[in-house]
């Protein structure tokens, strides 16, 4: 019989993969924690509509990527391609728009069905904060220093910069948007069939292109700064400062946009050479339109989102396996004692493991196999006079320890 396979574009998460996995996922939860972030766990099913509201019918998401079925009541539902439109949904879902701000961390993973590559599957995870109903600038502020605390947290930090770009206000954007289609209208015919169509459909995500041919002719397109109202740089000034306060260091791009009408202000990614073409590992923006999308009132957020695949590649070094404690019962008698110690230690929150069977010998070599730190070894003498014989597998050291203080002991 021919072994079955994960699916195209999905993968196992074991081992030193599952520990790197891991530990992106408790750095950022622990570091979001102390900054004021809850964390919600949305559904991984939505009605299709919480997407194709807040990304847009033509989205090169909504038309190429999601997952999309008719479940067995005739409902139309899509695997979660990204989090935020979740949380907004959520927040209006469960009565919170009275409840404002509220800042939120979420975890798990996403689904899109697109070429799988380096850093990228068709079942990915992703990190994420949202800051739901704060329009100050230092709220944006303070979202990017959170995941720029988070970067140096996980140690990939160093080669990563931010880049940061505004959006302006709706004015600001109008007049840009004019701007730039006019520009790219006079070079239409240059463009690749991506932009053309993007042209017609939703011109700012032209600017998204890696197209070489188009991002020669967008070297001299229009930018915001020249179309910001005084009210958008003020706000677009305030927020450097912010950033400044923080002790984030950043670099201003111009072309880095979002191509959705919610999306105003802030907009930003945290990039690095070292994943080659796929280098944004964090990006995101102030959205004040998403909420009203899902049928609350405006609300104005922000917040951003990273992919954990991505970060667990950047760690510097996969973080180590919790050494455990092997618990040796030599004879049938002393599987009692044996299942008591392994409790007793597991309590203590001391990793333990019974080595089942084979000869003394071998148990130790297989202790020492899986990296066990000590082997605690309890036969029937040992159990007659309440001790255990506690062999340190890393100097060879061994000695009697009374049982009932086995775990304080192994703890040291």
């Amino acid at each position: 019989m021919t072994p079955l396979k994960p699916v195209r574009g999905m993968r196992d998460l074991i081992g030193e993969d599952a520990r790197r996995h891991r530990h992106v996922i408790d750095t950022a939860r622990r570091i979001a924690l102390l900054w004021g972030f809850e964390e919600w766990e949305t559904p991984v099913l939505e009605d299709t509509r919480v997407f194709t509201r807040s990304l847009g019918d033509t989205s090169d998401v909504v038309m190429k990527e999601m997952y999309s079925f008719e479940d067995r009541g005739g409902e139309q539902v899509t695997l979660r391609p990204e989090n935020t439109a979740g949380v907004c949904r959520a927040l209006v879902s469960n009565g919170l728009t009275q409840d404002l701000p509220q800042k939120v961390f979420y975890a798990g993973p996403m689904f899109r069905y697109e070429r799988p590559q380096k850093g990228r599957y068709r079942q990915f995870h992703q990190i994420g904060i949202e800051t739901l109903g704060a329009a100050e600038p230092l709220a944006d502020a303070e979202a990017i220093a959170c995941g720029w605390e988070i970067l140096n947290a996980l140690g990939v930090a160093d080669g990563t910069v931010l880049e940061i770009n505004t959006l302006g206000d709706s004015e600001s954007r109008h007049a840009w948007r004019a701007a730039l289609v006019s520009f790219l209208k006079r070079h239409q015919q240059a463009l690749s069939e991506d932009s053309r169509i993007r042209l017609e459909r939703n011109p700012l995500r032209v600017l998204d292109s890696k197209d070489e041919r188009d991002r020669a002719i967008l070297a001299d397109a229009p930018d915001i700064f020249d179309h910001l109202t005084e009210a958008a740089r003020a706000r677009w000034e305030a927020v450097l400062a912010a950033l400044d306060a923080f002790g984030v260091p950043y670099r201003v791009n111009p072309r880095i946009v979002r191509g959705l009408d919610y999306y105003s202000h802030t907009a930003f990614e945290f990039v690095t050479d070292r994943l080659g073409a796929q280098g944004t590992v964090m990006a995101g923006g102030r959205y004040d339109g998403l909420v009203e999308e899902m049928g609350g009132p405006p609300t104005p957020s922000v917040g951003w989102a990273a992919g954990v695949e991505r970060l667990a590649m950047l760690l510097p070094a996969p973080p180590a396996p919790i050494a455990p404690v092997a618990v040796i019962p030599i004879g049938e008698e002393s599987e009692r004692a044996a299942v008591a110690a392994l409790t007793a230690l597991r309590r203590a929150g001391i990793r333990a493991e019974m080595a089942f069977r084979g000869t003394l010998k071998r148990r130790l070599e297989r202790a020492n196999k899986a990296g066990a730190r000590a082997a605690v070894i309890l036969g029937e003498a040992e159990i007659a006079s309440g001790v255990a014989q506690v062999k340190d597998l890393r100097s060879g050291a061994q000695e009697a320890v009374p049982l009932d203080q086995l775990p304080q002991w192994l703890a040291g």
